[in-house]
């Protein structure tokens, strides 16, 4: 099993360490629903070490990002990022990125457990192009910073740039914790203001200990896993073999604005078939709630009656909501918010509620 150069500093801390994309991965330190709270009203620290991480350089570079990702990637400007997926030729993903433009090449950034598939996809498709693919996982490292008092935190170990004023989906170079050169987005998977932070391995713990430490006073603390996924989920945001897999399009998703069928962009794999599901859709990713004990839980079946119309995709408890919350795919016709179903859970029923996602925004604090 694989190990971020911050694997100590966790079981130091006494993290419950869990496998991960083939990674030991710190699921929570302590309270998952407590280092949620943290992210939400503070900031949370967390390792994202196992992400993929992949260059793709030379004159054809753009070129190949835009016959295999679905967002057009020539028309990224340089210094920003665009979310994507890569498709196969049934309109069904191999997995979903993030795609850095940079001046002279794209910087990829993938799931773990997708990353070597992710590779070989690239690389049985290059042979047209002039391109390098450089897998630069193993010799660097990700950590970020998430939530309301992440511009502040991190005000205090940067130099030569107000990361305050970076746009959302934008990166850019400065110094960190006395590292010059140091790569900073702002993304985000929580949705909180969060940045991400590029270090070379060795690195990784003078900066891990240089933000908890300037975060302290704000209450910085490190997040887990378990906690991450939460936060996603209440913000609405797909995971890979959850919301999104081989039997999941990105249409049905609404993830239809990672999606480029420009005639500019030209040709991609998957296009003709996601052309087709968007002309005919015949179910929609919805968000659910119940206010019953039990959680919604990957697989559960959701039903109408005596009718099974779909099974879920994610669920949690939601301590920002105060309730239950999950999602799934319906068919069309019962996807409308405040549409009730029922969970089959163990033998029982459950019933629980359409809702719009995402169940949660930092501006809109719920959407219903």
């Amino acid at each position: 099993m694989r190990a971020t150069p911050l694997h100590d500093v966790h079981t130091a801390l006494g993290a419950t360490m869990v496998e991960f994309g083939g990674w030991h991965m710190p699921v929570q330190y302590g309270s998952i629903l407590d280092e949620v709270r943290g992210v939400r009203q503070r900031a949370g620290l967390f390792d994202l070490g196992h992400m993929g991480r992949v260059r793709v350089s030379g004159p054809g570079a753009l070129a190949l990002a835009d016959r295999l990702a679905t967002n057009h990637c020539a028309r990224i400007p340089v210094g920003s990022i665009r979310y994507a997926l890569f498709c196969r030729a049934d309109g069904n993903p191999i997995d979903d990125l993030l795609v850095y433009r940079e001046p002279d090449s794209v910087y990829l950034v993938v799931n773990a457990a997708n990353t070597a598939a992710d590779l070989a996809w690239m690389r049985a498709h290059a042979d047209d192009f002039e391109v390098a693919i450089d897998d630069l996982t193993e010799s660097t490292t990700m950590l970020a910073v998430q939530g309301p008092s992440s511009s502040t935190i991190l005000a205090r170990v940067t130099a030569g740039t107000d990361l305050a004023r970076l746009g959302y989906y934008k990166f850019t170079s400065t110094t960190v914790c006395g590292l010059e050169g140091t790569r900073v987005s702002r993304t985000g998977y929580t949705g909180e203001v969060g940045y991400e932070i590029y270090v070379e391995n060795d690195e990784a713990r003078r900066v891990w200990d240089g933000l908890l430490a300037a975060g302290a006073p704000a209450g910085l603390r490190p997040i887990g896993l378990g906690a991450r996924d939460t936060l996603r989920l209440e913000a609405g945001m797909a995971l890979y073999g959850h919301e999104i897999d081989a039997g999941h399009n990105p249409v049905e998703a609404d993830l239809g604005f990672a999606l480029s069928f420009s005639p500019e962009k030209g040709d991609w794999i998957g296009r003709e078939a996601l052309l087709a599901v968007r002309a005919n859709p015949t179910r929609k990713l919805v968000g659910l709630s119940t206010d019953g004990p039990r959680v919604p839980r990957q697989s559960y079946e959701l039903l109408d009656g005596d009718e099974l119309v779909g099974t879920v995709c994610s669920g949690a408890v939601s301590p920002t909501l105060g309730t239950n919350i999950g999602t799934a795919y319906v068919p069309l016709d019962r996807s409308e918010p405040g549409t009730v179903l029922e969970l089959a859970i163990r033998g029982r029923r459950q019933a629980c509620r359409i809702r719009a996602l995402p169940f949660y925004s930092r501006t809109r604090k719920e959407k219903s």
